[in-house]
């Protein structure tokens, strides 16, 4: 038995059960591992509307099905707090950046984190601010883009993009690292649960007198993750990709976002340089080992040609 909700979205009673059974498994796992929370019902409502609205739309939200995977996990580290598994490297992250980038302030060797502590500007809060706003819009549009245009590179991106993140929490767990602006918090000792903080961002909400960066990092899964940094990788997947599909003057504007990106994690406190060096090296070995895997597994490339044909 089929059903036409709307008009070219005709499908099975066999898939709206399997979707409505889906996502009771995904509220009643969230419920008990982070508690009930009104974005789960958005998730739901937002997957829900397009994957009955029409063939295109359900093509759409099956392709990003990938990206929603991957939110998930991530909201379920919560659960799964790495400062349980492993020490939390606070002072020894912190002493290797000053000797290795330190910068000489009045006699003082400080980490270039404080230096633009010290030294930053209006203009400076207002432009990393909207940089860092690009982390996760940025991605996605162009995943969109990708989606619309190149079917095959839309796949390719979005699993390098899960696999970076993936490799990103491994070390997230074996190297649980403080931010540097938990130590303008709270010194060198450990705080267990420490909650987000907005750090240098928080100039940027002042500026505008909004709590835009206050509410994304309430929501944060655990602050004790800057190593390596995520949001240095994502943007840099995204010229790759922008490179390899020859997209012009666009490539330009992807790497003027990821120089900001970069610079504004190191100039807001979120992640020192070395967090910002790792956060490269995993995009660039994440690329690598997808190349790898899509050459030399039948497997895989059977798989990208059925998943590929269901979104076509």
């Amino acid at each position: 038995m089929s059903f036409a909700l709307t008009r070219g979205a005709t499908v099975s009673s066999k898939r709206i059960l399997t979707v409505v059974l889906l996502s009771i498994a995904y509220l009643v796992c969230s419920y008990l591992l982070v508690g009930f929370k009104t974005d789960q019902l958005v998730l739901i409502g937002i997957f829900f509307t397009l994957y009955f609205s029409s063939g295109v739309t359900r093509k759409f939200v099956l392709g990003f099905s990938i990206f929603i995977v991957y939110w998930i996990i991530f909201d379920y580290m919560k659960a799964f707090p790495n400062y349980k598994y492993s020490d939390v490297h606070i002072s020894g992250l912190y002493n290797l950046e000053k000797n290795i980038f330190g910068i000489n302030e009045t006699g003082n060797v400080i980490t270039p984190n404080e230096y633009w502590r010290i030294h930053g500007i209006t203009f400076l809060d207002i432009l990393t601010g909207l940089f860092y706003l690009c982390w996760i819009p940025v991605p996605l549009g162009f995943a969109a883009y990708l989606f619309f245009t190149r079917r095959r590179q839309f796949l390719y991106f979005s699993l390098t993009f899960v696999l970076v993140n993936l490799l990103g929490f491994v070390v997230y767990y074996t190297y649980p690292a403080a931010p540097p602006w938990y130590i303008q918090y709270h010194g060198l000792q450990f705080v267990q649960a420490t909650p987000g903080n907005t750090a240098g961002l928080s100039k940027f909400d002042a500026y505008f007198n909004i709590n835009l960066f206050k509410s994304i990092y309430a929501k944060g899964s655990n602050v004790f993750a800057a190593m390596p940094s995520l949001h240095s990788s994502y943007p840099l997947i995204v010229v790759y990709y922008g490179i390899k599909n020859r997209l012009g003057w666009a490539n330009l504007f992807f790497i003027t976002v990821t120089a900001g990106i970069w610079f504004s994690a190191v100039y807001t406190s979120h992640h020192y340089v070395l967090d910002v060096l790792a956060g490269i090296a995993t995009a660039a070995i994440g690329i690598a080992l997808f190349r790898l895997i899509v050459a030399k597994s039948k497997t895989i490339s059977g798989w990208l040609d059925r998943y590929e044909a269901i979104l076509q």
